[in-house]
């Protein structure tokens, strides 16, 4: 199984930590302006997000996509 990880960016890293990511760097605002969704508009938190993007699979992919388009930079990899 690790074989197939070998070219999977996001493996070890986990939904709370890109979300985490994303809010430090783009605010809960910016965020929203990205990816339209009522998680990141309406009284957003981490733990409602997470909830929503658990449960909802384009909404992760689209969360997935830009924690990947985000300069390499902003994502400190002692957090990881």
């Amino acid at each position: 199984m690790s074989e197939q990880q070998v070219n999977n960016p996001l493996h070890g890293i986990t939904l709370e930590m890109m979300l985490n990511h994303l809010v430090a760097h783009y605010g809960w605002e910016g965020l929203a302006a990205r990816i339209r969704i009522q998680c990141f508009i309406n009284d957003p938190s981490i733990k409602s997000s997470l909830k929503f993007l658990r449960r909802t699979p384009w909404a992760r992919a689209k969360v997935e996509s830009l924690y990947l388009e985000m300069p390499p930079e902003s994502v400190d990899e002692s957090d990881t």
